[in-house]
């Protein structure tokens, strides 16, 4: 999908037809106390080229639905779907970012984004060409040989964003990649973020428990109760970026998706 450059993009110019289908999906654990159900019965679907987020409290099941469309966790029941492919194992189209950026320590900014690229699953024809671009689009230039103990948390994180990025994934799945973060640094990298979305025209899956930042970042947000583990909601919300969060219909989709969680 092409998205357009424009600060006024609408969320309405995305594409509709279905690149990830999350199909009856549910999982349960055996527990000392018995069975737990983490997600039940969960359906939706994310189309090409769209930024969906997904909110809910602790607890709701939110990085389980992550983990096992990533391909880390198998369904007990129903299935997820990557390109009408069922996802049974983590594979290279999917992309993944976690809240605590996992990068290596031995290994310098370049050296952590390549490491996708020095895996045999690769066929890019020119490596440290497409590293260097991927430095420069998450604006770490002049970071190329700075080791994970040098950089800030922002600065971390964008590296794991630009490692994700390496293989050049069809979908980008990012847990909490900001938890961590303060207000200031999470508020640059949002506008990173979609800066980088629109550049690659990635499909974006994005957990938060933060209702603020579910707003400020997708087309659709995806509300998941915690009884147990459902989407009890499907929020569109039709606002063109960049999102202001002092614009009252801002403040009305916060509102809407913080009833729908009984907060």
């Amino acid at each position: 999908m092409a998205l357009t450059d424009s600060t006024t993009e609408s969320s309405h110019q995305r594409v509709t037809e279905a690149k990830i289908v999350v199909d009856g999906l549910s999982k349960r654990y055996d527990a000392h106390g018995g069975p737990v159900t983490a997600l039940d019965d969960v359906n939706f679907q994310v189309g090409h080229g769209e930024f969906v987020c997904i909110v809910g409290p602790s607890g709701c099941g939110k990085t389980t639905l992550f983990r096992t469309i990533a391909g880390l966790e198998s369904p007990t029941e129903g299935g997820i779907y990557v390109d009408d492919e069922r996802v049974t194992d983590p594979g290279i189209d999917r992309g993944m970012v976690f809240q605590n950026y996992a990068l290596f320590p031995w290994r310098t900014v370049r050296g952590n984004i390549r490491f996708g690229l020095d895996r045999p699953t690769c066929d890019c024809p020119n490596c440290e060409k497409r590293v260097q671009e991927l430095i420069n689009l998450v604006g770490l230039s002049g970071f190329e040989d700075a080791y994970p103990k040098e950089l800030s948390g922002g600065m971390k994180q964008r590296v794991g964003i630009a490692r994700a990025l390496a293989v050049d994934p069809d979908v980008l799945l990012m847990d909490e990649p900001f938890g961590s973060l303060d207000p200031d640094t999470r508020d640059t990298l949002h506008a990173e973020l979609l800066h980088i979305w629109r550049e690659t025209s990635k499909t974006v899956l994005f957990v938060t428990h933060e209702v603020e930042e579910a707003v400020t970042l997708g087309d659709r947000v995806l509300v998941m109760a915690a009884d147990p583990g459902r989407v009890s909601e499907v929020v569109d919300v039709s606002l063109d970026r960049p999102r202001q969060r002092t614009d009252i219909e801002f403040v009305e989709y916060v509102s809407e998706i913080r009833d729908s969680l009984g907060q």
